[in-house]
């Protein structure tokens, strides 16, 4: 067999529920053009229902045998996913001694340019050309001006997957981002495409502090693959009697694109 050039198993969990996505809730209920959020995306913190679900995560990677446990951790430098891996690694007691700890900027959350805080409802208002543009385009490729694509995402994430098979082969990886980077990661590793992924996302939102999950598997392909163990598992969190939370991160979907 060829050297083993992936992690031995990769976690991928979106960040716990954010005062963002409580904020956004508020703002579409009540029809308003503007999400009421004063802070940068990058500063947005955890709601208090995100510690929680964060805790109640990191306890499931607790129970796990310690041979099965994550020896290294990357994680978005956003503020509710690093406030997630912190929190989460508090409670399955992993110790930056013994776990590494690493935020890569290149997991960021996808950026929205001038649809940043803005509703369906905003958008249509301010922008009902790029509401237009976005709905004959799709989401995949539509960028926003000052904003990324689902591609300009995934073009990201293909440099974060050469370092993951540089830096942590046959390591057992975990990182903690956002929703779209865990779905453009699936697009990646299951070799999917647009098509397929964009099913998948319609098919439901990614929950909070949700785990998607890979393992090596040697006998896939010439020099094995990570294969697909979990999709969007939340058990932990239902476990521990946490509400399960699948807020959207950036701007809602428009009706064509639902």
């Amino acid at each position: 067999m060829p050297e083993q050039k992936w992690p031995q198993a990769l976690w991928i969990v979106r960040h716990g529920q954010s005062a963002g996505n409580v904020a956004r809730d508020a703002a579409e209920a009540a029809a308003r053009a503007w999400i009421d959020v004063d802070s940068r995306d990058v500063d947005v913190p955890l709601s208090k229902l995100g510690e929680q679900q964060a805790h109640s995560l990191g306890h499931w990677f607790a129970n796990l045998p310690q041979a099965e446990r994550p020896t290294a951790v990357l994680t978005s430098p956003y503020i509710r996913a690093k406030q997630t891996t912190r929190l989460l690694m508090e409670s399955a007691s992993l110790s930056l001694d013994d776990v590494p700890l690493r935020a890569d900027e290149r997991l960021r959350e996808k950026e929205f340019g001038v649809l940043d805080r803005l509703t369906k409802f905003g958008i249509r208002q301010k922008f009902p050309e790029l509401s237009e543009q976005r709905r004959h385009v799709g989401k995949f490729y539509f960028r926003p001006p000052g904003g990324e694509s689902w591609c300009d995402v995934i073009l990201r994430l293909r440099s974060v997957i050469d370092t993951l098979t540089r830096d942590y082969r046959r390591e057992r990886v975990l990182i903690v981002a956002h929703q779209v980077i865990v779905n453009c990661f699936r697009y990646l590793l299951e070799r999917l495409d647009e098509e397929q992924i964009l099913a998948i996302d319609r098919e439901a939102d990614v929950p909070n502090c949700s785990v998607t999950s890979y393992e090596f598997d040697a006998a896939q392909g010439k020099k094995g693959k990570l294969m697909l163990q979990l999709a969007n598992f939340v058990a932990p969190l239902r476990e521990m009697g946490t509400p399960v939370t699948a807020e959207r991160d950036g701007p809602p979907q428009t009706s064509a694109e639902a």
